[in-house]
């Protein structure tokens, strides 16, 4: 088995893909899983409303600032023993969150999980786009996006129904059977692929990212105490001293000549857009159900199943039209058709109906989200050189995670809620409004953006991948990403 050369309809195929989905999957379960057992978590464990909120973004936090960290050790070390300590790490820090006895301690297990997260993450993607044909790396793609997804919108689902009807720290524990299956589906079928040797890993890089973004992330969150303003000068200098350090260094963590292409940099920043409102769609549209229309955890969980269903059904198939007709059209279309949906759930107010306030706004923006998040991830990808695929992912995975980060910190205060305000029915329903016609507006901006600066031809192979791959005998080798 080589790398370049899977087939997406075969049973390794198959196999590659089930493990970066159940991979990626914990991950991008547990950046939602928490919201709805906040309050259980807070009146069992006694904790601050500051407290809760970095359980919430404690893991988020890490996951942004680290995941490029994980995405560079995959392309040196290898993307599948990266992939599976982050596994097995991420599996260890869930049981460790499950049995924190108070506040600190879940909130250094979130730490510790969002470490395991940036790990696994970045080599969920590079697997798929260093193992896969050209021609089957859409589907792969598709495939990962829409079932990677349902993680994503399960989670309020998951923890409402954990939370009634068992233990909050089963939102923990249940990743631990997660992480053994992963194992062992990616030991069965994931070959093992890296980039050439590059030398010296760029330790001051990796620092001085996660310091910029951490310095930015608690000025957003804390921006009323007095370290608001210390920490943003501390990010803002360190982000300046990162791109200066990756400038200058040999062998830097992050390629500045990537943003080069105008499509990869153009694609991230769409990627920003539409990660930031999906993030505070999802964080505003629980509370806003449970708040202000009396809906349980549970309930609220269940309302979010049609983007689910509808990813789950159609995400494959918008990365096999992004490959027949390019990914432009997809990625113009489908945030402005989230917009549409967006704009229908900032009307939703007390008294609502669920079948006509919330699942129609629902299913448009769950459509629109299916046509655009497979041709942006491999907009993404194929912008950048095969033997970037780690940390070409990377970077992408850091900005949508930023993107959701810093919507989520930032917009509560912009609408006018304070600490307390999300449980005040009157007050939140007003702060909701505004701030879902701000996310609508930040998706229909990414579509115009798409439209400006995304070719058609964006998932064309350049040169160098259209020559014919090496093949080689035997099974499971460990063997350098196609083309070198």
């Amino acid at each position: 088995m080589t790398a370049g050369t899977i087939e997406y309809a075969s049973a390794t195929g198959r196999g590659v893909v089930a493990a970066a989905v159940l991979g990626s999957g914990m991950a991008m379960l547990d950046g939602t899983v928490v919201n709805v057992a906040l309050r259980t978590i807070g009146e069992d464990l006694d904790a601050s409303l500051a407290q809760l909120q970095w359980i919430s973004n404690a893991y988020l936090l890490m996951l942004a600032s680290l995941i490029l960290l994980g995405g560079a050790l995959g392309d040196r070390l290898g993307r599948r023993r990266v992939f599976l300590v982050g596994v097995v790490w991420f599996a260890l820090a869930s049981m460790l969150c499950g049995l924190a006895p108070d506040p600190g301690t879940l909130i250094v297990a979130r730490v510790l999980q969002g470490v395991g997260g940036a790990l696994m993450t970045p080599g969920s993607l590079a697997i798929l786009e260093a193992v896969f044909t050209h021609e089957d790396r859409g589907r792969a793609i598709g495939a990962w996006t829409g079932l990677g997804s349902i993680a994503a919108a399960l989670g309020p689902f998951v923890g409402g129904a954990l939370v009634e009807y068992v233990d909050w720290r089963w939102i923990f524990w249940i990743n631990a059977p997660l992480a053994a299956v992963t194992v062992l589906v990616a030991v069965r079928f994931v070959p093992e692929t890296r980039a050439p040797s590059q030398g010296r890993f760029d330790v001051p890089g990796a620092l001085l990212a996660a310091l910029s973004l951490g310095g930015l992330t608690y000025c957003l969150i804390e921006w009323h105490s007095d370290l608001a303003l210390p920490a943003l000068a501390v990010g803002v200098l360190a982000g300046i001293s990162f791109v200066y350090v990756e400038h200058r260094t040999t062998h830097p963590m992050l390629p500045l000549e990537l943003f080069a292409s105008r499509v990869f940099s153009a694609a991230n920043a769409m990627t920003l857009l539409v990660y930031a409102a999906l993030g505070a769609v999802l964080f505003f549209l629980v509370i806003e159900l449970q708040t202000v229309l009396g809906f349980g955890a549970l309930q609220a969980g269940l309302s979010t199943l049609p983007i689910t269903v509808i990813m789950l059904f159609l995400a494959a198939r918008g990365g096999a039209l992004a490959t027949r007709i390019g990914p432009r059209i997809p990625m113009t279309v489908g945030p402005l058709v989230m917009s549409v949906g967006v704009a229908w759930l900032s009307m939703l107010h007390a008294g609502s109906s669920y079948w006509w306030g919330v699942l129609p706004p629902l299913v448009v923006f769950g459509l629109g989200l299916a046509l655009l998040v497979a041709p942006l991830t491999a907009t993404v990808l194929a912008a950048a050189p095969d033997d970037r695929a780690g940390i070409a992912s990377g970077v992408n995975n850091a900005v949508a995670r930023a993107g959701s980060l810093f919507a989520v910190a930032a917009l509560p205060a912009a609408v006018g809620l304070g600490g307390d305000e999300y449980d005040q029915a009157a007050t939140f329903d007003a702060a909701y409004g505004q701030a879902l016609l701000i996310c609508a507006v930040l998706l229909a901006v990414g579509g115009l953006v798409s439209w400006l600066t995304i070719p058609q031809g964006a998932l064309e192979p350049p040169e160098r991948d259209r020559r014919r791959p090496v093949r080689s005998g035997g099974h499971q080798i460990d063997c350098p990403h196609r083309g070198h």
